[in-house]
């Protein structure tokens, strides 16, 4: 009997060479696909049959998206996080899920063995091996493309020879479509200042095709958590999905982003995101009028913190529990609608309401009309408020 070995498969070029390299080394391969979003029902038919033509044992697909939204994206929106200020981890967040779906599965039909395409380059291979030793311990770990450190090019040529045929963007471009947004790596991205050409994008409209007409739409917000557009309830899932579409549309969430791997060295990707970008810059609004001066502090502390550790694959630490628990009581009075106007790429807060807000005039208005103290007692507290400066300017008269 051979032995069994499940292939985390997304029907790409890497993963297809995976898929016959290790059939050709004897193993039965049982191909995972998890739907972490990005792939309508006409492209997962087209990875099953992909799946087939490289002569798998198996091939299973598994829905994991309200899976990675409740553990993953969730807190990602709670933490408001964006990798270098700009970058809202449309990658990270779905390894974990898709991991242990494959190491689950593993499991189950005690494989030998469980792989994954990433290169010895990237972040990805750091993310499915952690996650892999934490879900199935033990389980051999392959990763032919890692170790034969082959080229694009390469395994497209090796699969011709066996009569697969890879389209030629799939060669040309390394794409991750999923919930959170898309990725696209290319040779422009190995360039600190490459440009990706049009055609590489795929979820967001090229500026000559984006509506000419602003469009605002609301979003609600329960306890952080983002239940309507419109005033229409949606499961975060579907909510998430109509945000890429309708947001895409207007080429919002573009973005390329450059920082630093977890190997040590600097890195460069495109990104599209338009849910992500969208839904951020709605939280971090709505945020901004319930919670306190100090509570905003922490949270974009411990926000980037979180981020980073999910990006950097250290999402099992108990450090990064204590973080979600802190999120999560945050986001108690992070309930309101806020309104957001798309245009020319981009996703622009026009205010936000709450029944929680702290900008509430019948409490506390803003200007020269508050009535919750007077002009002398503004006075005084601006004199004490400023007395340690002064004492601090008399000290360097006199050249101290």
């Amino acid at each position: 009997m051979k032995p069994k070995v499940v292939l985390a498969f997304s029907g790409g070029l890497d993963t297809t060479y995976c898929a016959v390299w290790l059939r050709e080394q004897g193993y039965d391969v049982h191909a995972v696909t998890v739907q972490t979003g990005g792939f309508n029902s006409d492209e997962l038919a087209l990875i099953e049959q992909r799946a087939k033509q490289a002569g798998v044992a198996e091939y299973r697909l598994f829905e994991g998206r309200p899976e990675l939204f409740a553990d993953m994206l969730r807190p990602l929106i709670f933490a408001n996080a964006l990798r270098g200020g700009v970058y809202p981890l449309c990658v990270s967040a779905e390894r974990i899920v898709q991991a242990r779906k494959c190491a689950q599965y593993a499991t189950e039909i005690k494989a030998a063995a469980i792989a994954h395409g990433s290169t010895g380059a990237g972040n990805d291979q750091i993310r499915f091996d952690t996650a892999f030793r934490v879900f199935a311990p033990g389980v051999k770990i392959l990763t032919p493309i890692r170790d034969q450190a082959l080229t694009r090019a390469a395994e497209t040529a090796w699969l011709a020879d066996r009569s697969i045929q890879i389209p030629p963007k799939t060669t040309k471009y390394s794409i991750n479509r999923g919930l959170w947004g898309t990725t696209v790596g290319g040779a422009e991205t190995h360039k600190s200042d490459g440009v990706l050409p049009e055609d590489a994008y795929v979820l967001t409209a090229s500026p000559d095709k984006r509506p000419t007409k602003a469009e605002q739409i609301t979003i609600d917000f329960t306890r952080g958590v983002p239940t309507a557009i419109d005033g229409k309830p949606l499961d975060p899932v579907a909510l998430i999905e109509q945000l890429n579409d309708r947001g895409g549309a207007h080429g919002v969430g573009r973005g390329m982003h450059v920082g630093d791997t977890i190997l040590g060295i600097k890195g460069r990707v495109a990104f599209e995101a338009p849910a992500a970008v969208t839904l951020i810059a709605a939280h971090r609004d709505l945020e901004k009028l319930v919670l306190s001066r100090q509570q905003l502090f922490w949270k974009q502390t411990l926000g980037e913190l979180y981020g980073s550790f999910v990006h950097e694959g250290r999402f099992f630490d108990p450090l990064m529990r204590d973080i979600e628990a802190f999120l999560e009581s945050s986001q108690r009075r992070v309930t309101g609608r806020a309104t957001i106007q798309w245009l020319a790429g981009q996703a622009i807060v026009l205010g936000a309401t709450s029944p929680y807000s702290l900008m509430n005039p019948a409490v506390a208005l803003y200007g020269e009309e508050s009535s919750l103290w007077t002009g002398a007692e503004a006075g005084a507290f601006a004199k004490i408020y400023g007395l340690q400066d002064w004492l601090l300017s008399r000290v360097s008269e006199k050249g101290q």
